[in-house]
Order: structure tokens, then sequence, then C-alpha cells
């Protein structure tokens, strides 16, 4: 890594100092800790320049406000570090390694991708690419097995991101399983290949949080760390419409009002693990399923009008099972993973 770039922030007074704790709110966003107060809403971003090609990726995310900020942030720092160098002046390597703690569907994998995309763009990391795993791919089934398979996988990301899905789950297994010898084998991989490769850690708030009490070196060598919040039913209507207009499909005033509905009871059916964009999006492929059934007893023997083909109702409307569920690595417009 470009060891003349730097991005780190003062945590909040009640944590350790060498944490940052950047809260993310889809709505009112609030200054980081440790910055000066700032008046009005979110500082405006630079619309031109090296900058413009990943804001309009951030464009297309919904909320997030604060992300977006902190984003920036780190490439105004790595842009000063280049200014810096060329003027002679010394600038320290900072470490980049992070933890993303939320529900599923709030952002963390489209985040951890486009931080990759920067990185690289920046001079940072080499190839700037995101690999993404989780216990399984980490873990082997005998001694000796995991610390390889994680090796592989550390190597496979060298100039790039390595992204850990739900990470506490290889300490779930006490101090006999495997899942301990691939931490161990993270934790030195960090050292043997410091500034070569960025390590983010990502899943549940209070699952993350109890697997980093589990090695009291592991939260000083991840010194950013991102709360990503639910987002609000306006917002998660927003991401369903965006979802809806890439496939060329319209929610009707009436559909909207039915997936309201239905985002708010299964808010309250699933307080602590709510899927966000994840359910919305498995709300709408159903959504399409069951159009696809209906305009065909309509229309049995010819094909439906273009207003047809293109408007969801909201009989084709249904809560989301786990069978309708999509593949995790599936997307759309402004809907995050």
């Amino acid at each position: 890594m470009n060891t003349r770039a730097t991005g780190t922030r003062d945590a909040a007074a009640s944590r350790p100092s060498r944490q940052i704790n950047v809260v993310l709110r889809s709505h009112e966003p609030t200054p980081a800790a440790g910055s000066p107060p700032e008046s009005g809403a979110a500082r405006s971003l630079p619309a031109n320049g090296p900058w413009s090609e990943w804001q309009k990726e951030l464009d297309r995310m919904v909320g997030l406000d604060n992300v977006k900020e902190l984003v920036y942030e780190i490439y105004a720092l790595l842009q000063i570090a280049h200014y810096r160098g060329d003027a002679g002046l010394h600038s320290q390597a900072h470490v980049y390694h992070m933890i993303f703690k939320g529900n599923p569907g709030t952002g963390k994998t489209t985040v951890a991708r486009l931080l990759a995309k920067l990185f690289q763009g920046m001079g940072l990391l080499a190839k700037g690419h995101l690999v993404e795993v989780e216990r399984a791919d980490l873990v082997g089934e005998y001694i000796g097995h995991t610390a390889q398979k994680t090796r592989d996988l550390v190597k496979k990301a060298l100039g790039g991101v390595l992204f850990v899905d739900e990470a506490y789950s290889l300490a779930r297994g006490g101090e006999k399983d495997f899942g301990k010898e691939a931490i161990d084998t993270l934790v030195k991989a960090m050292e043997d290949y410091k500034n070569q490769f960025v390590l983010i850690l990502a899943g549940y708030t209070m699952e993350i949080d109890m697997f980093m009490l589990t090695n009291p070196g592991l939260p000083s060598r991840f010194p950013i760390q991102m709360e990503f919040p639910d987002y609000s039913v306006d917002q998660l209507v927003q991401i369903a419409e965006g979802m809806a207009r890439e496939r060329d499909y319209v929610l009707l005033p009436q559909s909207v009002f039915k997936l309201r509905q239905l985002v708010l009871q299964e808010k309250n059916e699933a307080i602590f693990h709510f899927s966000n964009a994840r359910y919305v999006r498995n709300v709408l492929e159903r959504a399409i399923r069951n159009q696809a059934v209906r305009l065909l007893q309509q229309y049995p023997a010819e094909s439906p009008g273009r207003q047809e083909l293109v408007g969801l109702r909201p009989e084709d409307l249904r809560q989301a099972s786990v069978a309708a569920g999509t593949p995790q690595g599936a997307t759309g417009a402004g809907a995050p993973s």
C-alpha cells in the first residue's frame, strides 16, 4: 500500500482512543466524533474532478449520508498525501482495516466494493478488487486445513479488500473449533502482508461486538468501525421503486401503499434481524412473478398492452417468504447488500 496515505478519525470519549466509530444515519446526519460542528445539512461534495466518478456510485445509494461524507474524507486525505509527497513532506502510514456492523441489506458489501475501487484509484491498493468470504470459505475440516484455506484467500485478496461476512461465526465453536485458527491466521496475515490489503469484518452489531471481545488484540487492529442502521420505510420504498425502474416496472400508487404496509409489518416482526433492501428486493421479485401469472390468466391468447406489462398492482405484492428469496449477490439500483 502507499504508505503516504492517511485516514483516521477520533473516537467518541467513551471509546478507546484508537478506534473510529462512524454512525451512519440515513436522515439528519450528525458530525463525526471529534470533528468541528457544522451548521445546516451535511457539507456538499464536489461534482467535478477525480472524485466525481466515485460520487456517481455513491449517489446511486439511498441514504448513508455520513458514510458518503466519510468516503470523501478518505479521498481528500489520500489526495493531500500525494500533494505532501510531491512537496517533500512526510506522510505517516495508517491502518485501514475496518469493522462493518449492521443488519443485512444496509449497504455493507456495496460500500466495501466502492472503497476497494477508491483505494486502487488513489494508489493505496494495487488491484482494488473485493474478495467476499464467509466461515465456510475459511474453515477447513481437519488440523492445518483452515490455516491453508485462509492463507490462500488472503493471497487472493492481496492488492484489494478481503471482506469477511458474518465474521463472528468464526468464534462460535470455542477453543477447539477451527474457526479460532482462521482468526489467528488472519491476524498473522495482517502483519505479514502489512499495507498490501484491507481486511473488513462484517456482521450483526451485537454479535460483532461480542466477537471483538474474544481477543483483546482485535479492536486495536481495526481502527475504523462503521455502524449501518436500518433504513426507514420511506427509504425502502425509494429503493424498491429504483429496483422496479431498473427492471422496466412501475409500482402503482396503490401498490406503493401496499408495500409500505408490508415493510412496516416485517420491521415490527423482525426487530433485530430485519433484512432491509434484501427484503424489499424479495417482495418485488415475488410481485413480478405474481404479475406474470396474473397476466397469463387474463390474456391467455394475446400479448397484454405495454401498461399492463409494466404496472405492478397491489394484488401482486405479498409478504416475502424465505422460499421467495434471491441469491445474496443480486442487487438492484440503490439496493445495498
